[in-house]
């Protein structure tokens, strides 16, 4: 008898008939004589309804994070309650369980949450009853009772760090695409399946803008090493396999071409060039949590220099009010400026750490294209520039094209 975990997407539940047929395919699962624990997001749309309506109740200011948190749970419990009757309606036995019920302990940050330790007792009893257990994705609790969530995409973090703790001997993400794709097939219509990737590759993919995994889930299956299937929720074809490195993967110089929308750029004009400044700008930033990701500080002239960072669009307000309470320290002249409608296209590979040249293809294609690279960031397998947001789709092509990724 295997142990398996699956999980299953917002679009994958998004309709009472998709619901029901999510329940066939778990039955299924288990009447193969396997043991399981389906994880499940909130119904497609949901989520942002649910924000919307927060924003409608509170159009003066923004809701607290806690209570946005209460709010947004109640999602997936919807979906783990409906999922739980299909099943029972089928002839099956299900019960679903919460985060907090299921033993899934986070920190205290409301909205961005991470797990801490999971206690799978309640798992693992309703299991040798002969349960299917329903889990509710994306949420948990703190240990002084407070209801958090995992931020979006969080289901998949549940479901792999769920795997990791009950042992799972298979784990399996649900979606609405039939695998990982060297690009997103509706922005490159040549894009192909790829079908096995390892941990780093996909990790950097999602990290990226790749949408079919959250990237703190990589994370934590590479830390556990749990493999794990992404494959499609509305038929049986075989998947893309999320594994560790072997060998033959480096034949492959480029993975896959990843897109972020949405970003936005922080410029700190004429700021001291002495020790402390950038110390100064990343606590702001952090005790405001909020994530970064590329940084260029310009070289040194007169004493002052300028530091840029790109940030989640989403995020930008957060950081303009964290920074303009520090602009004083940072230097006589310094001046604060925010650019958006800027995207990030990244190129992916294990196998750029035995070749050479991948740079200067990219930077190539791009430029054959007249599509203007306004900031640059590389690390051992990815190489990534921000362009123009409205160029983003035309950038990601060009590119694909350029490392013989279409199909």
């Amino acid at each position: 008898m295997a142990l398996i975990v699956q999980k299953y997407g917002g679009t994958s539940v998004g309709t009472t008939e998709r619901i029901r047929n999510c329940a066939r395919r778990i039955l299924e699962t288990q009447r193969a004589g396997n043991q399981v624990v389906a994880v499940v997001s909130a119904m497609s749309g949901v989520t942002d309804n649910l924000i919307r309506l927060a924003s409608e109740v509170s159009p003066e200011q923004d809701p607290s994070e806690r209570e946005m948190d209460v709010l947004l749970a109640t999602g997936e419990q919807t979906t783990i309650a409906l999922t739980a009757m299909a099943i029972n309606a089928l002839g099956g036995k299900a019960v679903s369980l919460t985060g907090a019920q299921a033993g899934i302990s986070t920190d205290g940050v409301h909205t961005r949450a991470r797990i801490v330790n999971i206690t799978p007792d309640a798992v693992r009893k309703m299991l040798d009853e002969g349960n299917i257990v329903m889990l509710a994705g994306f949420q948990g609790e703190t240990a002084s009772g407070e209801i958090t969530t995992l931020g979006r995409g969080g289901s998949d973090l549940t479901a792999i760090a769920m795997a990791a703790a009950i042992k799972a001997d298979l784990c399996q993400i649900f979606t609405d695409v039939d695998g990982v794709y060297t690009c997103d097939p509706r922005v490159v219509k040549t894009a192909k399946k790829i079908p096995e990737i390892c941990y780093e590759e996909m990790l950097e993919m999602a990290s990226s803008g790749s949408k079919v995994m959250q990237n703190r889930s990589v994370e934590f299956a590479n830390k556990f090493g749990v493999r794990f299937e992404v494959r499609n929720s509305m038929n049986h074809n075989p998947g893309t396999l999320v594994k560790e490195e072997t060998p033959g993967m480096e034949s492959v110089v480029v993975r896959g071409v990843s897109l972020e929308r949405n970003q936005a750029k922080v410029t700190i004009d004429d700021v001291a060039d002495r020790p402390g400044i950038s110390a100064a700008i990343f606590d702001a930033i952090a005790h405001a949590n909020v994530m970064i990701d590329m940084i260029v500080q310009n070289v040194s002239f007169d004493g002052i220099t300028d530091i840029s960072f790109t940030l989640s669009a989403a995020d930008l307000p957060k950081a303009e009010t964290a920074l303009k309470k520090i602009l004083p320290e940072l230097g006589e002249k310094a001046q604060l400026r925010t650019t958006s409608g800027i995207a990030k296209v990244s190129v992916v590979g294990i196998g750029m750490r035995s070749h050479s040249g991948v740079a200067a293809t990219m930077f190539r294609a791009l430029a054959d294209a007249k599509i203007n690279i306004q900031m640059i960031s590389t690390s051992e397998i990815k190489t990534a520039v921000i362009v123009q947001e409205s160029e983003i789709e035309n950038a990601a092509r060009v590119v694909h094209t350029a490392f013989g990724l279409d199909a």
